[in-house]
């Protein structure tokens, strides 16, 4: 069997009709009816001819696998069933094998799923073209450029929760092998009018509620937003979370993305500030003031939104905020200034908004081209991907619509032209006369719309541009008069209406009928809409901003470059948009992608005919049918066509040895089908009628199953015929078998009988063997055991006279070891914690054992001491020594020492050696610093304290000022006698000198700390620690004398009531008293 024997075809298995050229009977109900039909078996794509329609399915289907890539890869476009692969397979082969130039024209409404599809071409020329690290690069860049457009391009409507806002066409260049090298992308009309007003139902841009969802906090705080979407007036409320969009998640897709095109952080944050001051700009508002003169003006309500707008765009708020009240009307060398009322204001404002945003959307398209632009100079091949909207018919049609019609009608024209050029050239190439096609042309309408005289976009432009009083109403009277004779334009005054007392043609609209049927536009806002006006005074001051991308994004507001020509209108530059795009598709061949959105629930499963049945003629898919049948309906290379039907002549199967065209007459001369149904071209065989064709499938089905039928026929006799042989073979086998397995049996069966007999005879003679040695062991065992119980008589006839006279002492011992054993036994299991301060014991046991049970507590507590103090470094012994002779000094004597206990000692509080303000002081004393603390120095005139650094070492005692570090005192330990403090809660203590010593004579020091007990402690272990140095004495009483100089002043401690606080307080009483007052505890 051949390779293309075993190949499938669009004609297999087919459900309904995969090419609607084949229809028969063709109408629109059948049309619907096949559309349907298809669907509800999820096919959701049907050509016509190469035209591919897709229909929305609202969820996924497993047909976009990578094992679906390969089954479409390099295959002919009729080969398998109808799939957008097969398209972009077409284009991508034709692009890089005949050096054709490619465009792909993805239309449809809003919902329709034209954005899917233009990805999905975008992944299946990914996966088939070339590998490499460079190419790799190129396509992820290419890939990744959609998430950031749709983030800022698109949003949730009412048909479709990812609609596309704008137009997108992008050039993809290949090399000579057909790899690519870059992209170039081109975007179309942004309805930047949605960064204001949202219709009910919708939101506003991706962008926005992904900054606020998925930004961090610290970004949020940089930005000077919050996450809450309800404190922004441009955001709607109402559709704020959309099931099946995570735009936190989305977020960080939208960072990854511009990361792997090519953006620098700082550009990212540059964006995002630019995102976040359209929002504050949303916030801003305005109330009225009246002036002098009688004029209205406005100011800004609040200006915290306007003061964080400014700090994100860098602008002094003064110059925004007269640029929000006044306007500044330049001509010739005059210059004149003008108010704004409150409406006029927010017109600035929302202007301003909807340009920021435009423009910023602008610049991301042109920053991603230079990322993504191919980087080689040589020449390139070209696909083009159109995503762009489909034809509109709303309720309310406006200028967006209008707009976004004439796209189509252009995109319509240059459908059939290059349909019926693309047929043209095919019937020409296989030397089929072309005879010529009746078919609507709807060049007139689009005449109407873009003619350079009298066409309404240009009255529109003449209408902006017309000095006096412009509006809506006289751009329409204008419309009325000029294109009153036209016959697809009506209104309420124009000849061709038929509609003068119609109320549903209102005063304000005109109807424009279209190639997909009449659209009822309503003029108001048309005006403002095409002017798309901003006051130089705003564009001046976004010019003068300090942000990175200002000056990019208006350089009109450049003074020394002020243009006083009125800027271009926004229909004239999409018109000469169009222009352009129709001049670059006609260079290219086309490929045309059909969208259709099934239902408006955006559900999965519902077909509505009604709204499908609406699509298919807005789309002209009807007239592209009759395009393509009005000559052949059906054309095949005579090849597969000779392999799909030489079963049907006996000449030609199962092989035809000659030309495939010469197999191919003979077939279909031998079938007596009518020469005027088909003709033979170069390479192809055309076929007129899709009649003739399903007559061809019908006789091909029914030869199939004769041909079957034989195939079955001869398969079953060789079947039985093999069967039979083997079961021949079979049977002389199992014989053969069987003989042999009855004689081993019967060989077994004997051996198994001589075996059990040899086993009888062998175990009577062991039997008797083992009876006789039995009976000779039971002698030997009876003859032991006499002699044994024998022996035992005598021994215990010779102990027993010794045993009575010493049982009593034994029985004695033997009960007080096994009472002591228990004892060590039992107390080995009860024992107390390692703990020293653990004081429990186990209970004693007997009285007798009530001494040794005493001692040998005495002996475990001294030995967990031992173990407990062999844990102890030297550094942790010293202060355990220091708190052992602290509680011999003050336990049960001063009432401060049980705060003390809990506190270790640090000894140097102030870190003299690393606090840098001690640098000085540190270098002044040679000897270790043992402790240095801040105390009160205690004045004897006033009982005031006055802060002194504290510092003891190994022979001395210096009090420094707390600020400078300067030595007050410098005391040798020799010098001090005693230590008073009382035996209260207080920290005051006195230093006693020696009478007759250098330091007595400046007098006693009476100090305070909050750390008397370590200080004293230190102070008389540091003392004591020399040898040959007396000790210092501690005094602990409640009054006791201090020197003074040459006077003696007694120091008195009381108890204080509670409005004393909770400190010691001193105050001095008399020259020879000083109380402290001491609160309760």
């Amino acid at each position: 069997m051949s390779k293309m024997e075993v190949k499938t075809s669009l004609l297999d298995n087919m459900i309904g009709v995969g090419d609607m050229v084949l229809l028969e009977p063709l109408s629109e109900d059948s049309f619907i009816e096949n559309l349907k039909k298809r669907f509800d078996h999820n096919e959701i794509y049907t050509y016509i001819g190469s035209v591919v329609i897709s229909m929305n399915p609202y969820r996924s289907l497993p047909i976009y696998t990578p094992d679906k890539v390969e089954e479409y890869r390099n295959r002919n476009f009729y080969e398998l069933s109808p799939h957008i692969y097969a398209l972009a397979d077409e284009a991508y082969r034709s692009l890089r094998d005949q050096d054709k130039d490619q465009c792909i024209l993805i239309t449809g409404e809003s919902g329709a799923g034209k954005t899917e599809a233009s990805k999905l071409v975008m992944s299946y020329v990914a996966a088939v073209c070339g590998k490499g690290q460079e190419v790799n690069k190129v396509k992820e860049q290419l890939l990744q450029s959609n998430p950031v457009l749709e983030a800022f391009g698109n949003a949730k409507t009412v048909r479709n929760d990812n609609s596309s806002r704008f137009g997108k066409y992008m050039d993809i260049e290949f090399d000579f092998k057909g790899d690519p090298l870059g992209g170039v992308i081109s975007n179309y009309l942004l309805e930047k009018s949605r960064v204001v007003k949202q219709p009910r139902g919708e939101r506003n841009f991706h962008i926005f509620y992904q900054l606020l969802s998925g930004a961090s906090e610290d970004t949020l705080r940089k930005l000077k937003l919050e996450r809450d979407f309800s404190k922004y007036n441009y955001l709607s409320l109402d559709s704020a979370a959309v099931n099946g969009l995570d735009d936190s998640a989305n977020f960080r897709t939208v960072r990854n993305a511009m990361q792997i095109v090519g953006f620098m952080e700082d550009e990212v944050q540059s964006v995002l500030e630019l995102v976040a001051a359209v929002l504050k700009l949303g916030n801003i508002e305005f109330k009225p003031e009246s002036r002098v003169n009688g004029l209205d003006e406005s100011r800004v309500k609040d200006k915290n939104d306007l003061k964080e707008m400014c700090e994100l765009l860098g602008i002094e708020q003064g110059v925004l905020e007269r640029a929000f009240s006044f306007r500044t009307v330049e001509a010739k060398q005059e210059k004149v200034s003008t108010t704004l009322n409150v409406a006029q204001a927010y017109y600035a404002r929302d202007a301003l908004a909807k340009n920021l945003y435009s423009r910023l959307f602008s610049w991301l398209v042109n920053r991603i081209n230079e990322s993504i632009k191919a980087q080689t100079k040589t020449r390139k091949k070209v696909m083009g991907v159109l995503d762009i909207y489909g034809f509109e018919i709303f309720e309310d049609n406006s200028f967006e619509q209008f707009i976004i019609n004439y796209c189509n009608e252009k995109l319509q024209q240059i459908f059939i032209e290059l349909t019926l050029r693309e047929e043209q050239e095919e019937y020409i190439r296989e030397g089929i006369e072309w005879t010529h096609i009746e078919y609507f042309n709807n060049a007139v309408i689009c005449d109407l719309i873009e003619n350079n005289t009298n066409g309404i976009l240009a009255m529109l432009d003449e209408e902006c541009l017309r000095p006096g009083t412009v509006t809506d109403d006289t751009f329409l009277d204008k419309l009325n008069t000029v294109c009153a004779e036209h016959p697809h334009f009506e209104s309420r005054l124009s000849k061709s209406s038929k509609f003068l007392n119609d109320h549903s043609l209102p005063h304000c609209c005109f109807r424009i009928q279209h190639y997909a049927g009449k659209v009822l536009y309503r003029v108001e806002g048309f005006m403002d809409k095409n002017n798309d006006l901003l006051y130089r005074d705003l564009s001046q001051a976004m010019w003068k901003a300090n942000h990175s991308l200002m000056k990019v994004l208006f350089p009109e507001g450049n003074p020394s470059k002020v243009n006083l020509k009125r800027p271009p209108t926004a229909g004239f530059q999409f018109r000469a948009s169009v222009g352009t795009l129709m001049r670059n598709l006609q260079t290219k061949n086309p490929n045309y992608i059909r969208c259709i959105k099934p239902n408006d629930k955006k559900a999965a499963h519902i077909f509505t005919e009604a709204l499908v049945c609406h699509q298919v003629r807005y789309l002209g898919l009807m007239e592209n049918v009759r395009v393509r049948r009005a000559g052949y309906a059906f054309r095949q290379p005579y090849e597969p066509c000779l392999e799909r039907y030489k079963m049907l002549c006996k000449q030609t199967w199962p092989h035809w040895r000659g030309p495939a065209r010469d197999g191919v007459e003979v077939l279909l001369k031998d079938l007596q089908i009518p020469v005027e149904e088909y003709s033979y071209g170069r390479s192809k065989i055309f076929i007129r009628n899709p009649r003739t064709l399903f007559t061809l499938e019908e006789v091909r089905k029914q030869r199939l199953q004769d041909l079957a039928t034989l195939i079955q026929k001869i398969y079953r006799g060789w079947k039985c015929r093999t069967h039979f042989l083997l079961m021949k073979k079979s049977q002389v086998t199992v014989a053969a078998w069987y003989r042999r397995y009855a004689q081993q049996k019967r060989y077994q069966q004997v051996k198994s009988s001589a075996i059990v007999v040899q086993s009888f005879i062998r175990g009577w003679r062991a039997r008797k063997i083992l009876r006789e040695l039995k009976y000779q062991k039971r002698c030997k065992e009876a003859v032991t055991t006499i002699a044994a119980f024998w022996h035992g008589t005598q021994v215990r006839r010779e102990y027993r006279k010794f045993f009575r006279a010493n049982a009593g002492r034994k029985i004695y011992e033997f009960t007080m070891q096994r009472i002591m054993q228990k004892y060590f036994l039992d107390l080995k299991k009860t024992m107390p914690s390692m703990s020293p301060i653990d004081k429990s014991w186990p209970a004693r046991p007997y009285l007798f054992l009530e001494d040794t049970h005493e001692e040998l507590r005495r002996i475990f507590h001294l030995w967990r001491c031992k173990k407990y103090r062999s844990q102890f470094t030297e550094q942790k012994k010293a202060i355990f020594e220091e708190k052992l002779e602290a509680s011999e000094m003050f336990k049960d004597r001063k009432a401060l020492y049980p705060s003390s206990v809990s506190q270790p000692f640090k000894g140097d509080y102030l870190e003299i050696s690393k606090n840098p303000k001690y640098q000085k002081l540190g270098s002044l004393v040679e000897e270790k610093i043992i402790l240095a603390d801040t105390v009160n120095k205690v004045n004897r005139a006033n009982g005031k304290g006055a802060p002194r650094l504290f510092l003891l070492t190994k022979n001395s005692l210096i009090l420094a000022d707390q600020k400078s570090g300067q030595i007050k005192s410098n005391v040798p330990l020799d010098d001090i006698g005693s230590v008073s403090v009382s035996s209260q809660s207080d920290g005051f203590f006195a230093l006693r000198l020696k009478e007759g010593s250098a330091a007595a004579a400046k007098g006693d020091f009476l100090l305070s700390s909050e750390r008397l007990i370590e200080i004293v402690t230190k102070l008389h272990r540091t003392a004591a620690s020399t040898a040959g140095r007396s000790q210092i004495r501690v005094d602990i009483t409640d009054e006791f004398l201090v020197q003074f100089k040459q006077d003696k002043v007694c120091v008195k401690f009381v108890p204080g009531g509670p409005r004393n606080g909770n400190s010691a307080t001193c105050k001095r009483k008399n020259n020879r008293l000083l109380e402290v007052s001491v609160p309760s505890p």
